[in-house]
């Protein structure tokens, strides 16, 4: 598995779930499948089940949190804050887009939300900001085939 880029920030969000998935979620699951179990017949048991594909899906998590940990590289904020007033990984940048101003942060896949902001330099918008300066244009082609225009206004 290649580097894993993360924030400080997002490096503590993963560590805090994975330790709410080992210490809380998966003593719960464990209670509702001893629960499950008193019902008897699994062969009929819906709690059983649900229970057994909640604790799949729990402990599926947990392995990938430890993968992407374990290949974490965090991002050294101090040299973003130093760069050469390019749009690098770590940078808060905000642009002008058809006349509505919006603040990116460029992160790792890992730590990825767009709803939050951060936007990973692996999708189309993260690699065209990537590189770019201060009063700079760049074009990312939307999933629909157009063409949007981001003016760089300031990167921190």
């Amino acid at each position: 598995m290649k580097d894993v880029l993360l924030t400080k920030e997002g490096l503590e969000k993963l560590k805090g779930e994975l330790k709410k998935l080992i210490e809380v979620d998966r003593q719960a699951v464990v209670a509702l499948i001893k629960e499950a179990r008193a019902y008897g017949d699994f062969s009929e048991n819906n709690e059983y089940d649900a229970a057994r594909d909640q604790q799949s899906m729990i402990e599926g998590r947990i392995e990938e949190l430890e993968a992407l940990l374990k290949n974490a590289r965090v991002i050294d904020e101090d040299k973003v804050k130093a760069s050469t007033g390019r749009v690098v990984i770590g940078a808060t940048v905000e642009v002008e887009v058809e006349g509505d101003k919006e603040v990116f942060q460029l992160v790792g896949s890992a730590e990825s939300d767009p709803s939050t902001g951060h936007i990973s330099v692996e999708s189309p918008l993260g690699k065209a900001l990537l590189g770019a300066q201060i009063g700079e244009v760049v074009a990312v082609v939307t999933p629909d085939g157009d063409s949007m225009n981001y003016k760089i206004i300031k990167i921190n």
